[in-house]
């Protein structure tokens, strides 16, 4: 076993090219595995001699060990690539760690601001200088469109339709989408290309990019973060925000108002229903929150 596990973690490193810290990350969870073997068995066996009870006997090992969902899944992820390698190396004929399931992982409701801080978010920035003008069209747009930040800062002149009010978004997977442009977030997304400076290295292409830096080239995600921080800081707004809660809240207030699941579900570009569901639940928690406070019967 030992001997086979050696063998995987120098494969991935030369014929995967694995960063260092994936290789470590198996690394840990195959030992955990052949330390489990050598308690129960005495011995560390060869991998065909690992058998399904074995695994699943391991796994509730994990679980009384009170490991996380997603650190058990982890370790099953690397049970299973480390199988199907000696399956390909003929070390085992079948991958016994492939009929073994992932936990249901307890998901968490996620962060949202109240319509009133999302207000106070937006006008925060100062309306007098071309940075603030920027910085209230980042604000405005992802808010309006549900946007990833990674999706705003990739946004270019090509990807904008004012007269429809809609935005190109290139997703996930190389996926494209149409983002809704509110009034607000238009008019404030003219008010900052009207006064943005551009790197001469984009004037003579289409895919100028729609959010610049002080000179003038595309900003990063790590800029926007930087960027809410600041704001985040001035307006003594919850400091768990990030620009991904935008997207929370951007979600969470349709569907508080009325909004379709499906509607929903394509304007963030969700694969899955189950995926927009989460916030079905967090309007429902949020519900009965105002439900207990507000109820004489409630307590």
């Amino acid at each position: 076993m030992i001997q086979a596990l050696t063998r995987f973690l120098k494969f991935l490193v030369v014929e995967q090219n694995a960063s260092e810290y994936t290789v470590k990350s198996y690394r840990e969870d195959l030992t955990g595995l052949v330390e489990y073997l050598l308690q129960t068995r005495g011995k560390s066996p060869p991998p065909e001699a690992v058998t399904i009870p074995e695994l699943r006997a391991y796994v509730s090992a994990l679980h009384e060990a009170q490991y996380s969902p997603a650190t058990i899944s982890r370790h099953l992820a690397s049970l299973r690539s480390f199988f199907k390698f000696c399956q390909r190396e003929g070390l085992v004929e079948t991958n016994p760690a492939k009929v073994l399931r992932n936990p249901r992982a307890a998901r968490k409701l996620p962060h949202f601001l109240t319509t009133d801080d999302m207000d106070r978010l937006l006008h925060a920035p100062p309306a007098n200088t071309p940075a603030g003008l920027r910085d209230r069209a980042i604000l405005e747009v992802m808010y309006s469109g549900g946007l990833r930040v990674s999706e705003l800062v990739g946004l270019s002149d090509e990807d904008l339709d004012f007269d429809e009010g809609v935005l190109i978004i290139h997703g996930k997977g190389k996926k494209e989408r149409l983002a809704l442009l509110g009034p607000f977030a238009g008019e404030a997304l003219q008010e900052w290309l009207a006064v943005r400076l551009l790197h001469p290295q984009w004037e003579n292409t289409s895919k100028k990019p729609v959010f610049t830096n002080k000179y003038g080239n595309r900003l990063t995600t790590r800029s926007i973060g930087r960027m809410l921080e600041k704001y985040l800081k001035e307006t003594g707004l919850d400091r768990r925000t990030t620009p991904h809660t935008l997207r929370h809240s951007f979600a969470t207030h349709l569907l508080d108002r009325g909004a379709d699941i499906r509607s929903v579900q394509e304007l963030l570009g969700h694969k899955s229903l189950e995926t927009t569901q989460i916030y079905t639940h967090l309007t429902t928690a949020t519900l009965l929150s105002v439900y207990e406070k507000a109820h004489p019967r409630a307590k």
